[in-house]
């Protein structure tokens, strides 16, 4: 087992203290890694797991299966349905979350140290042995078809459909994780007992305890829960290149407002520039109201009540991002605003103050996410996730300060490229050129 000491600001019940939170790392009798924190101040503990594979897993023409799948694991078990699961959750005053996303499928729980047993027993039941009742089936189709349907009329969700679709038009990241409503509604059991045979497994697992917990009862716990799972998953689909060039699409939309999502290709997570474009996305676009983008779109010209750029690096694809939403007689001048600053950006660069203001945010804000257990456990199975040590907490701060003047805006011109920014546009826009 190995250990790693670093000094955070926690936000418990009583207020905000400075700790030394100490992650180590352990491997459980069934062979399972996992991080574990142990924090006695409440008498409670959180568990967070990943399964990669997620949504991508999807079988052929059964878009949405493993949404759905995972939306259905609280809706009974064993030899409990719905009603009867729920009472015996709430009974041990537990909290069970099922999530599905493109890349992982994902489960959550917080507990009380003296109800441990009960709730991993009661949480491993709804892993190993999901009923899927043809009820419950129907009453939660119902409900991602409604989300289905809601969708299909909110121009941020178009845009981003639209802009995946035309990106990567023969990956499952082109289509939404939802399904569309002729998928979902084919769906049989069936497809939902493959869904939950290829995705809920510990064929890539990532596991993190933090709480009221030393490591053995951990590990214990952690075998619990998932060493009954298969330990062998499909093959999953490989990386993806971005596909789209430069240009603008427009989806007419009855809206008096036009909703943008733009962005080009992007940069690794582990590539060796990451920090730099990270520090350089916060001042070009990512740092609300200190931005350059939100000071030349919003703040100048009145343009929008909002922008944003991310850095989106997925686990088969990595992209630069952006969104802005403007009424259709100057959605025309945002965008051609926005094109002329990530230019100016490219070729001039960033001034040291800006790179001096954007460590002090990003270095400052960073010890506020360990707010808690719940926080905690969910950023150490992230890391996990993308190949991180436990020496990062410690280090991240320190990769930040590191990047300098030069290294940024040698970044800058080789990622931004304004000629390569696609756009899509949900709206009725004036006076722009589609191609």
């Amino acid at each position: 087992m190995r250990r790693f000491i670093l000094g955070i600001c926690l936000v418990f019940a009583g207020g905000i203290a400075s700790a030394a939170v100490e992650i180590q790392t352990i491997t459980t009798p069934e062979g399972i890694d996992a991080w574990v924190v142990e924090e006695r101040s409440l008498p409670f503990i959180a568990m967070e797991v990943r399964m990669e594979g997620g949504a991508n897993l999807d079988r052929p023409g059964k878009r949405g299966a493993v949404n759905l799948m995972m939306a259905l694991l609280e809706e009974g078990s064993a030899d409990m349905d719905a009603r009867e699961f729920q009472e015996a959750r709430e009974s041990l005053a537990a909290s069970f979350t099922f999530r599905a996303y493109d890349d992982t499928v994902t489960v959550s729980t917080r507990f009380l140290t003296e109800k441990s047993d009960e709730a991993i027993a009661l949480l491993r039941q709804a892993l190993v042995e999901p009923r899927f009742d043809p009820d419950a089936i129907e009453r939660v189709r119902a409900q991602v078809l409604a989300g289905i349907e809601a969708d299909a009329k909110n121009p941020s969700r178009i845009a981003g459909d639209t802009f995946y679709a035309m990106a990567f038009p023969d990956h499952p990241y082109g289509s939404d994780m939802d399904g569309t409503a002729e998928t979902v509604a084919a769906l049989t059991r069936d497809d939902l007992l493959q869904a939950h045979r290829d995705t809920v497994t510990r064929a890539a697992i990532h596991v993190s305890v933090v709480g009221d917990v030393n490591s053995e009862e951990a590990a214990r716990l952690v075998d619990m829960l998932l060493a009954d799972l298969p330990a062998e998953a499909p093959e999953q689909p490989g990386h993806v290149e971005f596909g789209l060039e430069g240009g603008v699409t427009v989806v007419d939309f009855p809206t008096p407002q036009s909703v943008a999502l733009f962005g080009h290709d992007g940069i690794e997570r582990d590539h060796p520039d990451f920090f730099a474009a990270y520090v350089l996305n916060h001042i070009l676009g990512g740092g609300s109201f200190e931005s350059r983008l939100m000071n030349e779109v919003r703040e100048k010209r009145g343009l929008t009540y909002g922008i944003s750029t991310f850095l989106v690096p997925r686990e088969r694809t990595e992209m630069v991002l952006g969104q802005v939403a403007s009424s259709n007689d100057r959605i025309a001048e945002a965008i051609e605003v926005i094109r002329a600053e990530w230019s100016r950006i490219a070729e001039d660069g960033v001034t040291q103050d800006e790179l001096d203001a954007a460590k002090t945010f990003i270095t400052g804000e960073y010890p506020l996410r360990f707010d808690g257990n719940g926080p905690i456990a969910d950023i150490m199975v992230g890391m996990q996730q993308v190949g991180l040590s436990p020496e990062y907490v410690v280090n991240r701060n320190d990769f930040i300060e590191a990047v300098t003047l030069e290294e940024i805006n040698r970044v800058a011109a080789e990622l931004l490229d304004a000629d390569a920014l696609h756009f899509v546009i949900v709206g009725q826009p004036e006076g722009l050129e589609t191609n």
